[in-house]
């Protein structure tokens, strides 16, 4: 089973380079109504673009997390590329947690990891409690 994740959008083309440069994805195939983004070195999900003529309306139903080892540089670079900030930064079960906003207005979070959730070789000495389940987002 190959995993692909759709999104909606209403200009696919538009919307690619955002997510191309947020994921450290690349243009993988674009045939209207879809663009196709994938990671370059084929480990994580495709990511597709569909052009949909409904606007939005209210929240998304599913949406990415991003889990990073530090927020705010993140979200930094995210905004610099056009994203938006919606809600946040707020505690979710342990986790820091931003939801931003793409360019076309679909709603993603950024999650900084606890310590006691990254792997051994990159927990600080202080981390000594087990991981918690993740947020609930």
């Amino acid at each position: 089973m190959i995993l692909a994740l759709v999104l909606d959008c209403s200009d696919p083309d538009a919307l690619a380079p955002f997510w191309a440069r947020a994921l450290g994805y690349r243009v993988v195939r674009a045939n209207a109504p879809y663009v196709a983004l994938g990671d370059p070195h084929g480990v994580g999900p495709e990511l597709l673009l569909q052009r949909v003529s409904e606007p939005k309306r209210g929240k998304n139903r599913m949406h990415m997390d991003l889990r990073v080892p530090r927020m705010e540089p993140e979200l930094a670079r995210l905004r610099a590329l056009g994203a938006r900030t919606a809600r946040g930064p707020f505690d979710d079960n342990g986790w820091l947690t931003t939801v931003l906003q793409d360019p076309q207005g679909n709603e993603f979070c950024v999650l900084e990891v606890p310590d006691e959730a990254r792997p051994a070789d990159q927990r600080s000495e202080a981390a000594e409690s087990p991981a918690p389940d993740g947020p609930s987002s």
